[in-house]
């Protein structure tokens, strides 16, 4: 007996003295990208959802979208009925007003945070001072950074913010109106612990997702209204005024830029 006390005694001083150190010890990056070790890594951790190094971006470039609800494809978030009230643009109100559980912004720098009132003002009031009903708010727009993770060797579309958007018709027919903004990490981690607010798939409801999976899996339709440029123009400023229907031509180039995006991921181990 008496021959393993030592042994004893030697693994009790390793269990002292040893595993604390290596509880310390470097975390895998690839389990956790900002664990610590050697250094610290940057990250968005205030707008974005996802965990990707700001060191592990060898490309990226901003891109502004729309989603409009009223397509055949966005109906899922559009919601049900005539009221919508099952709708995502309903739901993200409630979020606001009546949990105050989303933060929103009058701005995209996200300097002039809005009270309730100021939301509620916005939300439901034309440029008229008429009420408007929720299904009027077509408009979804947000703003994504389109992004090569070299740490995952993988392209990524990181969503930084929500606009709620007043169309112009709705707005009177005074031009499109801002509503507010919102950080997508808050609307993120907002609905994916609210199961009740869903993507509805009518053929199936019992498929239906959780605003955070749609967004996540990309199910919905929208249009690219700007991107990265030096006069941080919109696409339909950058189309030539002689041009015949300018309109149809900024859809054409917006179409062009989505299928570059595209080009450049199926392109992008062809060396």
């Amino acid at each position: 007996m008496k021959k393993f006390l030592p042994k004893l005694i030697l693994s009790l001083l390793f269990a002292v003295l040893v595993a604390p150190l290596a509880s310390q010890a470097q975390i895998a990056t690839s389990v956790t990208p900002s664990g610590y070790g050697d250094r610290t890594f940057d990250m968005d951790t205030i707008f974005s959802a996802k965990r990707i190094r700001e060191d592990d971006k060898m490309y990226q470039v901003a891109v502004w979208r729309r989603i409009d609800l009223r397509e055949k494809y966005n109906l899922s978030l559009y919601g049900s009925g005539d009221a919508k009230k099952n709708g995502i643009i309903n739901y993200i109100y409630k979020a606001v007003v009546d949990e105050n559980a989303l933060e929103v912004f009058a701005d995209e720098d996200f300097t002039q945070p809005m009270s309730i009132a100021e939301f509620q003002d916005n939300f439901w009031l034309n440029a008229t001072g008429d009420s408007i009903f929720v299904k009027q708010l077509y408009y979804l727009d947000f703003k994504e950074d389109f992004v090569f993770d070299k740490h995952h060797s993988d392209m990524v579309f990181d969503i930084k913010y929500l606009e709620l958007v007043m169309p112009s018709q709705t707005n009177s027919n005074a031009g499109q109106k801002t509503i507010a903004y919102i950080r997508y990490k808050d609307f993120y981690n907002y609905f994916k612990d609210h199961p009740e607010a869903r993507w509805i798939n009518f053929k199936n409801i019992s498929k239906s997702l959780t605003y955070d999976e749609a967004f996540e899996s990309r199910l919905f339709r929208s249009v690219v209204r700007r991107f990265t440029n030096p006069d941080e123009a919109l696409i339909a400023d950058l189309v030539d005024a002689d041009i015949p229907n300018p309109e149809v031509q900024a859809y054409i180039n917006s179409l062009e830029f989505e299928y570059k995006l595209l080009e450049y991921e199926n392109t992008l181990w062809e060396w």
